[in-house]
């Protein structure tokens, strides 16, 4: 019974990691700026299979966020974006 043919279990190193900063603000970019014509932009935040990024990963704004989701779901629409990946 228990662990007995496995070593000790590592435990992770204890520290607070650093916030991420939302590339929009930094690049003084206002929510209301965020285009669904700009592809590029967009495909930055979405995962190779097509789903949209959270926020916890790509450290965005929550506002920023909200416009982001938005657009990409309309770029969606109007087939500049793939709704799902190609494989």
């Amino acid at each position: 019974m228990g662990n007995t043919s496995q070593g000790p279990k590592r435990r992770k190193p204890f520290g607070r990691k650093r916030r991420k900063t939302c590339p929009f603000t930094s690049a003084g970019i206002k929510p209301a700026d965020i285009d669904y014509k700009d592809v590029e932009t967009l495909k930055r935040f979405i995962t190779e299979r097509g789903k949209i990024l959270p926020r916890r990963i790509t450290g965005i704004s929550a506002s920023h966020q909200r416009k982001l989701s938005s657009a990409i779901k309309l770029a969606r629409h109007v087939a500049l974006l793939p709704f799902v990946a190609e494989e």
